[in-house]
């Protein structure tokens, strides 16, 4: 897999139209529909950094957001992530995940310049 953004979502239609946002950055983007398959996705690239962001909501079958991002701080500790979700609650269970929390519904443009300045620093900084 080669791609700059990894969007993890289950619902289709809203990957469908977060994924047309986030081309409009430039990069490749990748999209998986649960946290099962992103990891599967990042596996196949053998362990390399195959991706510069993580775009993923909070609630998903079978893993959620929390369980997703806790897998992949243990394989890319640096790999910046965003979660977006509806409930402003949510944000507590990433205390310790370094994540950047937004609510839906996030405008497009704001999304679009955070992906924007996240992709282009150095690896390990967030906003």
């Amino acid at each position: 897999m080669i791609a700059d953004i990894l969007l993890v979502d289950d619902n289709c239609i809203q990957a469908t139209t977060r994924k047309a946002i986030l081309s409009r950055s430039g990069g490749n983007v990748a999209v998986a529909c649960d946290g099962r398959q992103a990891l599967a996705m990042l596996d196949q690239a053998g362990g390399l950094r195959p991706v510069g962001l993580v775009v993923t909501d909070h609630l998903m079958p079978g893993m959620n957001g929390p369980e997703f991002v806790a897998i992949l701080r243990m394989r890319f500790p640096d790999l910046p992530v965003v979660v977006l979700s509806g409930l402003a609650e949510a944000e507590d269970e990433y205390s310790d995940l370094e994540v950047i929390f937004r609510m839906k519904p996030y405008p497009p443009d704001e999304l679009l310049a955070l992906v924007r300045m996240l992709l282009s620093q150095p690896i390990g900084r967030t906003a």
